[in-house]
């Protein structure tokens, strides 16, 4: 490629901050072909479908790059159960897979660079304990801790009481534990 290729790569890199989407690199001046030959030299890291990191700028990918990833992939996706944990300090060994939630109707694609574990929940409960979380790369949704308990309580009853007994300790986080049960009807915390 053109050296000028690369110089507008090296203002990409100033002007976007880890992650940008292939509309963005069409207005800055590349050609489709441009952006294909640098994710084979390694400038950039396809993502998902339209979206790019860029390997060669002074950013690291953050802690959280995962749960950013899966919703540029798709928008309405939540980070739940054990993952929602991890990712929100409640336990500290990260999960094998990613736990995505999405609508029982959402059939999207959801092609990851690593494993992803979806479950499907029905419109009524899928906003239940929904919150979005922003950072300096991009944001994404993610089920609170009680929320996420709930959902390894019914979904995988193997879980420890452990995270149980930590929030009886805390009066309100309790309350909104046991809300989320009955929401959420599950039967035994």
């Amino acid at each position: 490629m053109r050296t000028n290729t690369y110089v507008k790569l090296e203002m990409v890199y100033k002007r976007y901050r880890g992650y940008v989407g292939t509309q963005e690199l069409l207005e800055e001046g590349f050609s489709n072909r441009q952006i294909a030959v640098l994710v084979e030299e390694g400038y950039l890291e396809k993502v998902s479908h339209g979206h790019y990191w860029l390997s060669g700028g002074q950013y690291k990918k953050p802690r959280d790059y995962k749960c950013i990833e899966v919703c540029l992939s798709n928008p309405k996706a939540v980070i739940c159960m054990d993952s929602a944990l991890y990712y929100q300090k409640a336990i500290t060994a990260e999960p094998e897979c990613l736990s995505v939630a999405t609508e029982r109707t959402d059939r999207s694609m959801l092609k990851m660079n690593f494993p992803t574990r979806r479950h499907y929940f029905s419109g009524s409960n899928f906003q239940i304990g929904r919150r979005k979380q922003t950072t300096e790369f991009g944001c994404y949704h993610i089920y609170d801790i009680e929320r996420s308990i709930c959902d390894m309580r019914r979904l995988e009853p193997q879980i420890t009481l452990e995270f149980i007994d930590r929030v009886k300790n805390n009066e309100q986080q309790y309350k909104r534990l046991l809300k989320y049960a009955e929401l959420l009807r599950v039967k035994q915390l």
